[in-house]
């Protein structure tokens, strides 16, 4: 971090100590260009590598393979972001992945929207949310206390990272594509805070 030098103007107001929470780029609807902010903001974000395979493409020389790699990010507490990296080698794409991730970062929403439950508690979300992404289509639906995820292995990290403790899904479409199940996941997180920010950008 101390050899960081910022290459954007929400970068310098950060490195200056004129914007010092997350909160605060969120409020002011500006787009996050440089992992580093989101280091800076949020020292205590946690990485998991969701998935890791080869792709390959025909160019003249023959086939050239690379490693894609799906990366959620997240600190148990309301913020959580996606991405994808591609390279020759299998940890510079999950490198590029993190990067991607942090530079996705969202806020969510969260709460205790059971009518079963009701306890006030930010353990759920606070309305039933719906994402999609390829051809899955997911729903996130607030769950009461006790309950757990009741959801997919992979989607049960990104509902973890984003600090959902309680919820029920439904996943609809080819759910065997690890990118397409976190992606539409991820969407349907984003939805929970749609009423406080204007410009949500899409994953890398």
């Amino acid at each position: 971090m101390s050899e960081w030098k910022p290459r954007t103007s929400l970068g310098r107001l950060v490195e200056e100590g004129r914007i010092t929470s997350i909160e605060q780029v969120f409020e002011s609807h500006a787009r996050i260009l440089e992992p580093e902010i989101v280091d800076r903001l949020l020292p205590n974000l946690e990485q998991e590598v969701i998935d890791v395979k080869l792709v390959q493409r025909q160019t003249d020389a023959g086939e050239k393979t690379r490693f894609k790699a799906l990366v959620v990010v997240g600190n148990r507490d309301g913020y959580v972001g996606v991405g994808t990296g591609k390279s020759s080698q299998v940890v510079l794409a999950i490198e590029k992945a993190i990067r991607n991730a942090k530079l996705n970062i969202i806020p969510v929403k969260r709460g205790c929207g059971s009518w079963e439950c009701a306890c006030g508690e930010p353990h759920s979300l606070v309305v039933k949310t719906e994402g999609k992404y390829g051809s899955v289509r997911v729903q996130v639906l607030p769950a009461p206390r006790g309950i757990g995820m009741v959801a997919g292995e992979s989607q049960k990290v990104i509902l973890s990272l984003a600090g959902i403790k309680d919820c029920w899904t439904r996943s609809f479409g080819e759910t065997r594509t690890s990118l397409s199940v976190i992606g539409a996941t991820y969407q349907a997180l984003r939805q929970t805070s749609k009423f406080v920010l204007h410009d949500l950008w899409s994953m890398a």
